[in-house]
C-alpha cells in the first residue's frame, strides 16, 4: 500500500438499472469534505442507461467495473467484485440508489479513529423516491456486539466503514443469500469484533416503490431464514431474537 493509499477510503458501489438515481448518488459523494478516495462502480448487467450516466461524470477517481455476467449476480457478488479490486485502506459500501450529506466521510472517519475500531456504522434517514429527507430517522447504539446485533438489525449497508488494517477482505466477504448485509455484519461479529455506531444522520436510505406490506413479508422471512441457515439457532433463541427484531423493525418503518 503506497502513501496515498494508506488514508485513501475505497467507496463501493453495485449497480444495475440504477439509470434514474446513479448520477445523484455520484454526485453526493464527489461533495464529500474529504477528497482521498476511489469509487468502484461495479456495473451488474446493466441493460438501461446506467454506464451512459456514470460516464458523463469526469472524475479520475471513479473507476467502472464489470461482474462479467450476462445476467445480474447480485448486490454481494457486485461489492465482493469491487472490494477485490480495492486499492483504499478504509472500505465503504454505498448503494446506488442512496445519498450520503457531505460530512459523511469525514465524519465515519474521525469516529473511527477516535474508538480505534474496525468497524463502524451510522444513523440514516428514510428518503422518498426522490432522494429528498422524510424525517423518519433511524438512531443507533454506540456498540453493537454479536448477540445484540442479532435482534438489533440497525446496522444499514450505506452507512458502514471498514479498516482494512484490523480486518481482513475475506470476513467482509458477502455470502449469496438474502439480506447478505446483514449475514456479513453478523459473521464479523460472531469472529469477536464490534461494531460502533455513531448516531448521526449522515445517510438518505431511498425506500423502494414496493408496498410496505410485501417488504415486511419478504424481511420477516429473510431474518428467519438467516437464524436459522446462517446462524444454526436452536427454535427458542430463534423465537427470542426474532421478537426483539420484529419490535425493532416495526418502529423503524412506521
Amino acid at each position: 500500500m503506497n502513501d496515498k493509499n494508506q488514508d485513501m477510503i475505497s467507496i463501493v458501489i453495485p449497480v444495475h438499472n440504477a439509470e434514474p438515481y446513479i448520477t445523484k448518488t455520484i454526485r453526493s459523494i464527489l461533495a464529500q469534505t474529504v477528497s482521498n478516495y476511489e469509487v468502484l462502480l461495479v456495473d451488474d448487467a446493466s441493460t438501461d442507461g446506467s454506464l451512459e450516466k456514470i460516464r458523463l461524470i469526469q472524475d479520475q477517481r471513479l473507476k467502472v467495473l464489470t461482474t462479467r455476467s450476462k445476467h445480474a449476480v447480485g448486490a454481494a457478488a457486485a461489492r465482493n467484485c469491487g472490494m477485490e479490486a480495492s486499492e483504499g485502506r478504509y472500505l465503504a459500501f454505498l448503494d446506488a440508489d442512496d445519498l450520503w450529506h457531505p460530512k459523511k466521510l469525514e465524519k465515519t472517519l474521525a469516529y473511527m479513529k477516535e474508538k480505534d475500531a474496525a468497524f463502524v456504522f451510522t444513523g440514516y434517514e428514510f428518503g422518498d423516491q426522490d432522494g429528498r429527507g422524510t424525517g423518519k430517522i433511524v438512531h443507533v447504539p454506540e456498540v453493537l456486539d454479536y448477540e445484540h446485533a442479532l435482534s438489533r438489525t440497525v446496522i444499514f449497508t450505506s452507512t458502514v466503514l471498514f479498516d482494512l488494517t484490523k480486518i481482513d477482505k475475506e470476513l467482509v466477504r458477502m455470502p449469496q443469500v438474502k439480506s447478505e448485509d446483514t449475514a456479513t455484519w453478523w459473521k464479523i461479529l460472531r469472529s469477536g469484533y464490534l461494531a460502533y455506531g455513531l448516531d448521526e444522520n449522515l445517510t438518505i436510505y431511498r425506500r423502494a416503490g414496493k408496498s410496505l406490506s410485501s417488504n415486511k413479508l419478504e424481511a420477516v422471512r429473510r431474518i428467519w431464514n438467516l437464524y436459522k441457515l446462517q446462524e444454526g439457532m436452536s427454535f427458542p433463541k430463534r423465537l427470542r431474537c426474532f421478537a426483539g427484531w420484529a419490535v425493532g423493525a416495526v418502529y423503524r418503518r412506521l
